[in-house]
């Protein structure tokens, strides 16, 4: 699917929140400017979290509640600097909010997803244009009924 704005992504990210339920991973994966944390905004105004869903990149993990579902967003990018960033994620907790939560990794590919059995991957790309191009993968459990 192609997403041509900014707000699309987030429109996009609020239309997704509605298949989400407490203990999903997604996974968002995509360059830098691909539109993972507005995705990450949506799916937060989807869920309807209290406050502005803003990049955790310094804080690595910021947990919003208030919705119908609480969210977790963690942004990996500092973590692929270190030796085992497997282990830096399970010093996180992480795992003690998924089963509670909604959690949304950034940057996390090959970091995270052993925090549950499935997960969503959203793999964001942008084109020249700016356009975002957005492919959904489930990694087991009920996501291809879910995504239909």
């Amino acid at each position: 699917m192609k997403l041509s704005t900014v707000e699309d992504t987030r429109a996009f990210g609020r239309t997704l929140a509605d298949r989400l339920h407490a203990g999903d991973l997604v996974l968002l994966t995509g360059p830098l400017g691909a539109g993972k944390t507005a995705l990450a905004q949506g799916i937060g105004a989807g869920l309807g979290v209290a406050g502005e869903v803003t990049s955790p990149t310094f804080v690595i993990a910021r947990v919003h509640r208030g919705g119908r579902v609480p969210l977790v967003h963690v942004d990996a990018y500092r973590l692929g600097a270190v030796a085992d960033p497997r282990a830096e994620v399970d010093d996180l907790d992480l795992d003690a909010s998924v089963e509670d939560s909604v959690t949304v990794v950034e940057w996390g590919e090959g970091m995270v997803e052993q925090l549950a059995d499935t997960y969503l991957e959203v793999r964001i790309d942008r084109l020249d244009d700016d356009t975002r191009v957005v492919e959904l993968v489930g990694h087991g459990g009920d996501w291809d009924t879910r995504l239909r």
